[in-house]
């Protein structure tokens, strides 16, 4: 069950029954591969309409990547839904690399795919650290969004990361935390961002702890095949290194309340925002802060959910989200019809 937050727009007033579940599953109509650098190749993929309306789907992590199952948020009969890898992650090369790989690295990989596929303008879609690139890409270029769903809100400042990687999660999954803790030697304990960058960076990189502290606390109740996930080295690598590198790096943002002191660009963008309220990974009080400095957002509160956009009360407000933009865009003349 979804909590509406009662200060925010609710967009699905006199709008009909909303669809809640992923639509099935579905293949691209076509892929490929972009150079966005001399040493970066990103990969996309586009399906559901080709002349439908564009969403752009933001994966997570960073590093995670995307999956087949991203493609199910969308009617495929309405949109045009565009997956990428962001760079070092997937099926993009160079695999896990983490030169040339910053988050306006990854702003412009936006822009320049925007442009190959010759789009206008663009719907956006992502959770977690896809709601931080979505935000920034949005803040750099908010002339080519036209809509915005966010899920488990992350700013990457200095407390969310504290929070989770440094002790405070360890409240709620003791267990969980000790293999992650004890990995590391008590005298480099100060820091354990820092002290993983050691190990992740070396010619022989430690990714299982990093990996499997995340993949344990994503969802309300443990979800043994999500931390299989952790158990293939490929995604594991990319995963876990760049995730480091970026937060040892704090997001690459010049200040630490960087999204949050911007959010005026993207006020006037239509948006939903998606909350776990037990989301261990990213707390609810990120989404909170956003919210109060973007009233005009909708604020969708799932009670009985963790992070994972793949439990079943966040699922329905994310599916639903998409819909009622469907619906908007319908009434305004946006094709198809």
């Amino acid at each position: 069950m979804a909590q509406q937050i009662s200060e925010s727009t609710d967009l699905t007033k006199d709008l009909p029954n909303l669809c809640r579940e992923l639509y099935p599953p579905i293949e691209p109509y076509s892929s490929g591969f972009l150079k966005v650098s001399e040493l970066h190749t990103i990969y996309w993929e586009q399906s559901g309409n080709p002349n439908g309306y564009p969403v752009v789907f933001i994966h997570g992590g960073p590093g995670a990547g995307t999956s087949p199952k991203n493609r199910q948020f969308f009617d495929p009969e309405f949109y045009r839904i565009i997956l990428f890898d962001q760079r070092g992650s997937g099926k993009s090369t160079p695999h896990a690399c983490l030169e040339e790989n910053t988050t306006w690295d990854l702003v412009e990989d936006i822009e320049k795919l925007r442009k190959y596929l010759e789009i206008p303008e663009w719907q956006v879609f992502g959770g977690s650290w896809g709601s931080t690139l979505g935000i920034t890409y949005s803040q750099a270029h908010p002339d080519k969004v036209t809509g915005l769903v966010l899920r488990g809100i992350f700013l990457l400042r200095k407390k969310e990361l504290d929070w989770f990687y440094e002790g405070g999660a360890a409240a709620i999954y003791p267990d969980a935390w000790e293999s992650f803790k004890n990995f590391i030697p008590e005298n480099e304990r100060g820091s354990f961002i820092v002290a993983y960058n050691q190990r992740l960076k070396s010619e022989d990189p430690q990714i299982q702890f990093w990996t499997t502290w995340e993949l344990m606390t994503t969802h309300l109740v443990q979800n043994e095949d999500h931390i299989k996930r952790g158990d293939d080295d490929s995604f594991s690598l990319a995963f876990a290194r760049i995730e480091n590198h970026y937060f040892i790096n704090k997001g690459f943002f010049p200040t630490d309340s960087y999204l949050l002191d911007n959010v005026g660009k993207i006020r006037h963008i239509r948006a939903v925002i998606v909350q776990g309220r037990y989301d261990i990974c990213c707390p609810m009080m990120t989404a909170w802060d956003l919210h109060k400095a973007w009233p005009e957002a909708e604020f969708k509160v799932v009670e009985d959910a963790g992070h994972s956009a793949n439990e079943p009360g966040i699922t329905s407000e994310l599916v639903a989200a998409n819909e009622t933009f469907k619906h908007l865009l319908k009434q305004s003349g946006a094709l198809p019809s």
